[in-house]
C-alpha cells in the first residue's frame, strides 16, 4: 500500500481534538454507568467511532428499544452522508483498498481537514487523510479508555445524567464551522434537556431530530439570502 504519515497533518490535527477531549473523557465515563457492558461499550469506538453516535448507543443501551437506538444513532449521523458526497471526486481516483477503508476514519474534523487540502495529488491527499484519520482514532480511543478509569473523580452530576446535553455540545464543538451546524445543535441541545422526563430517554430522538430539521431549515434560509460564509480554511492562523 505504501502509506506513510504526512508531514504536519498530526500537527494540523491537534487544534481540532483538543476541544473534543472532555467529551471523549465523559462518554468513557457515561459507558461505565451505561446498562451495557463495559466491554461492549468500549469496542464502540473501533467499531462506531462517532462520538454522538456512540454517546447515544451507551445512554439508550438496555432503556429503549433497539429501533429507537438504531434511529437515534441513524438521525445524528445523517451528515455523513454529505460528508461523502461532497469527498466522491477525491476518493474516485483512490485505490480500491483505501475506499474501503477511508469511510471508517471519516468524522467531523477529517472532513474539515481533508476538504481544505485540493492543493495535495491524490497520493499525497491520501496520506494527509490517513494520518488524520488514524491520529483521530487512536487519540478519541485513548481519551476515552481514561475516562473509563478516572470516572470516580468527575463529579456525578458531569456523569450519565448530563450525557444528552454533552452530546449535543460535542456537536456544537465539531460543527462550529458552519451557521446551519450551530442552529442544529444548539437547537437539539435545548430540546433534549426540554425532553428529559420522556421515557426511554426518547428526548434524545426528539432532540436529535429537532436539530436535523432546524439545521436543514436554516441552510435552505442561507442559501434564498445568499449569504456567503467564511471557509474556515482561509482564516490566517497566528
Amino acid at each position: 500500500m505504501g502509506v506513510r504519515p504526512f508531514p504536519g497533518a498530526i500537527r494540523a490535527s491537534l487544534p481540532l481534538f483538543v476541544p473534543a477531549m472532555p467529551f471523549a473523557l465523559v462518554l468513557g465515563v457515561a459507558t461505565t454507568q451505561s446498562a451495557m457492558p463495559v466491554v461492549v461499550g468500549w469496542t464502540t469506538n473501533p467499531l462506531v467511532f462517532a462520538g454522538a453516535s456512540q454517546l447515544a448507543v451507551v445512554t439508550l443501551a438496555a432503556t429503549a428499544s433497539w429501533f429507537t437506538l438504531v434511529l437515534t444513532a441513524g438521525v445524528i449521523n445523517l451528515r455523513h452522508a454529505m460528508y461523502s458526497a461532497a469527498l466522491a471526486p477525491r476518493f474516485r481516483h483512490q485505490p480500491k483498498w483505501f475506499r474501503w477503508v477511508g469511510p471508517w476514519v471519516l468524522i467531523d474534523q477529517t472532513f474539515v481537514l481533508v476538504s481544505a487540502r485540493d492543493d495535495l495529488d491524490d497520493r499525497d491527499w491520501r496520506h494527509f487523510y490517513l494520518t488524520c484519520g488514524v491520529f483521530f482514532l487512536v487519540s478519541w480511543t485513548a481519551v476515552v479508555t481514561l475516562g473509563l478509569f478516572v470516572g470516580d473523580a468527575i463529579p456525578a452530576e458531569w456523569r450519565l445524567g448530563a450525557a444528552p446535553a454533552i452530546m449535543f455540545a460535542g456537536l456544537v464543538v465539531i460543527g462550529a464551522t458552519s451557521r446551519p451546524a450551530i442552529v442544529a445543535a444548539v437547537t437539539g441541545a435545548v430540546v433534549c434537556l426540554a425532553s428529559l422526563g420522556v421515557p426511554n430517554n426518547g428526548g434524545v430522538v426528539i432532540g436529535a431530530i429537532a436539530g436535523v430539521m432546524a439545521g436543514y431549515l436554516a441552510d435552505v434560509a442561507t442559501d434564498r439570502g445568499g449569504v456567503v460564509l467564511a471557509d474556515p480554511a482561509d482564516e490566517v492562523v497566528p
